[in-house]
């Protein structure tokens, strides 16, 4: 995993077999989730295979991933990962009601954010985990 500064873009991995809601999610969040981070650079998956591909690549600064996705959902992925990758790069799962967020504490995701995706809350949820990430603390679920 790559570490974050303000000047070198960060890669944000977004994972949906939707592009309807890779897309709702870039737009949430923007460009530069905060004046103290660098701007975000997309990376898309639609499947498992660019999950991996992209994850294995050691490039990605975090990783947002659609609880919803199928075959295989953004849970499930989440855990995987961070069962399998060391040093995993920090996961936000997005659910689409707020009452599925407890399975973002199985998923092992770092914070939750819940459709309809508002993007003031998607926006600081991503630069609060980035930040957590940067100083080594490990973050608390949010969202």
């Amino acid at each position: 995993m790559s570490s974050p500064d303000a000047h070198e873009p960060l890669n944000v991995l977004v994972f949906s077999h939707r592009a309807e809601v890779r897309e709702a999610i870039t737009m949430a969040v923007g460009r530069r989730p905060a004046p103290d981070l660098g701007r975000v650079r997309y990376v898309e998956a639609g499947g498992m295979a660019e999950v991996l591909r992209a994850m294995d690549g050691g490039t990605i600064d975090l990783a947002i991933l659609d609880g919803e996705a199928q075959p295989t959902g953004g849970m499930g992925v989440s855990r995987q990962l961070k069962n399998e990758i060391d040093d995993c790069p920090p996961i936000i799962v997005t659910v689409r009601r707020r009452d599925d967020r407890w399975l973002a504490t199985w998923s092992q995701a770092d914070a939750v954010i819940v459709h309809p995706l508002d993007p003031l809350t998607s926006a600081e949820t991503v630069a609060d985990v980035l930040r957590r990430s940067r100083s080594g603390e490990l973050p608390a679920l949010r969202g």
